[in-house]
C-alpha cells in the first residue's frame, strides 16, 4: 500500500484511531492488517467478502487458518515482517480452506513502522490497466476481422451463389439420393454465406445510436426471451440496484449483448447440476478512461454483469476470449462474444471476463446518461 492512503492509515493504526476502520472500508480491494505474529487484528469489508466471512469471527486468528498449508501469501507477509521492508509478489496463485476455487492476485505487504510492529496485507486483482490492455488486443482483432470481412465479401459470397445456383439446376435432374446431396450443398453454401454476414457487422464503423436506457427493462427482454426459449430449466437470479440511473446505450445492442452472453452461459451449464445464471448490476463511481486524442475523461460507472455457476473457462482461453474464431464449443464459429466487445467498444465501454470452477462472470462497465436536472434518474421503476 503506498501513497497519501497509505500513510493515512498507517497513522491511523499506528494511533488505534477509529479513522482506521474508515479508511481500510473506503479501500476497493481486500485489506488486512495484522500484527508482528501474522494474527488478524483489522479487516476491511472488501476483505470479508473475499474471504467470505466477518472480521468479528476471523480477529486474533492467524492468518495461516485462512490459506492452505505452504501459501506463498504467507511467506510474503512474513518476508515482510523480517525484512521491515516492503514486499510485492504478483499474480500469486491463491487458494482458500474448504474451497475448490483458485485465483491469482497480486499480494502487497507493507510494514507500520519500526515503532509500531504490524503489516498491512493487501490483496488485488486484476487491474483496470491490465483490462484495458486487454481492450486494445479486442480492437486490433476487431480491426483485423473487419479487413477480412470485406475481402470475404467480394472472393467468396459471390462464388457461392454461383455454387448454390448450379446445385439448385442439378437437383432439378437428380433422383432422390442425389438430391440429398445438392440439397446438401445449398444448405452448406447458405451456412458460409451467414458466416460472411456476421463477419461484415464488423466493419460497420457508423456512430452509435444512444439514448437514455433503462439497463433493467432491457434485462427483463433478455429474462425473457431467455426463459421461453434455450433457459429452461435454470434458475435467473437478480441482483439489481434500483437507483441506477440511465445506461447511455442503443437500446437494441443492448439486448443483443446480454442475450448473447446468456445465451454463452446456458450453453456452459449442460449438464450442470442446479444450473444458475445471476443476473447483477450497480453504481461504480471512480473509474475514468481517458478518450484517445482528446484532454476529456469519460466515466464508467455502471457495472453489469452476467455470471454462472458452470465448471469455468480455461485459463490459456481468457486472454484471447474476445478475439475473433476462439471458442470452446464443438460447433461454434468464435465470432458471438468478439462482436460483443466490439459494440460495447463503440459505445465506450470495458468488458471483462473472470473465471474460475463454478463461477464465470462478464462484466461490463458503460457510461450513464448526464440529465442536467437529475443526473442519478433512470431508476428501475421508469421506462425506457
Amino acid at each position: 500500500m503506498t501513497g497519501i492512503a497509505g500513510s493515512l492509515l498507517n497513522a491511523a493504526i499506528a494511533q488505534d484511531a477509529p479513522s482506521a476502520h474508515a479508511i481500510l472500508n473506503a479501500l476497493p480491494h481486500p485489506v488486512l492488517f495484522l500484527d508482528a505474529d501474522l494474527q488478524i487484528q483489522m479487516m476491511n469489508q472488501e476483505a470479508e467478502t473475499f474471504f467470505q466471512s466477518s472480521s468479528v469471527v476471523l480477529k486474533g486468528r492467524p492468518l495461516a487458518s485462512l490459506l492452505p498449508f505452504g501459501s506463498p501469501v504467507i511467506e510474503v507477509a512474513q518476508q515482510a515482517i523480517d525484512r521491515n521492508v516492503p514486499v510485492f509478489e504478483y499474480r500469486v496463485a491463491i487458494g482458500f480452506h474448504g474451497r475448490p476455487d483458485e485465483r491469482r492476485i497480486d499480494v502487497n505487504a507493507v510494514p507500520l513502522s519500526e515503532d509500531v510492529p504490524g503489516l498491512v496485507l493487501m490483496f488485488l486483482e486484476r487491474t483496470m490497466t491490465e483490462k484495458l490492455d486487454r481492450q486494445l488486443t479486442h480492437r486490433g482483432a476487431a480491426r483485423t476481422v473487419t479487413g477480412l470481412a470485406a475481402m470475404l465479401a467480394h472472393e467468396i459470397k459471390n462464388p457461392l451463389f454461383g455454387i448454390r445456383g448450379a446445385a439448385q439446376l442439378l437437383e432439378t435432374a437428380a433422383d432422390e439420393n442425389d438430391r440429398a446431396l445438392t440439397r446438401l450443398i445449398c444448405d452448406e453454401a447458405d451456412r458460409i454465406v451467414r458466416l460472411v454476414d456476421r463477419m461484415e457487422v464488423f466493419s460497420d464503423e457508423r456512430p452509435v445510436e444512444r439514448a437514455p436506457v433503462n439497463i433493467h427493462v432491457v434485462l427483463e427482454r433478455v429474462k425473457s426471451v431467455f426463459k421461453s426459449s434455450f433457459g429452461r430449466g435454470i434458475k435467473v437470479t437478480e441482483r439489481y440496484d434500483p437507483s441506477l440511473p440511465f445506461v447511455y446505450a442503443n437500446h437494441d445492442q443492448l439486448i443483443q449483448i446480454f442475450l448473447n452472453l446468456v445465451k454463452n452461459a446456458a450453453d456452459a451449464l449442460k449438464d450442470q447440476e442446479a444450473p444458475e445464471i445471476t443476473l447483477r448490476t450497480a453504481f461504480r463511481p471512480g473509474i475514468r478512461l481517458a478518450l484517445p486524442g482528446t484532454s476529456n475523461r469519460m466515466s464508467l460507472p455502471l457495472e453489469f454483469s452476467v455470471e454462472d455457476n458452470g465448471p469455468g473457462i480455461p485459463e490459456d482461453l481468457l486472454p484471447h476470449l474476445f478475439d475473433p474464431f476462439i471458442t470452446t464449443k464443438t460447433n461454434g464459429t468464435g465470432l458471438g462474444l468478439a462482436l460483443v466487445a466490439k459494440i460495447v467498444r463503440d459505445h465506450g465501454g470495458v468488458i471483462d471476463c473472470e473465471s474460475r470452477k463454478g463461477s464465470t462472470v462478464f462484466k461490463i462497465l458503460l457510461p450513464a446518461f448526464k440529465d442536467q436536472k437529475s443526473p442519478l434518474s433512470g431508476g428501475f421503476a421508469n421506462g425506457r
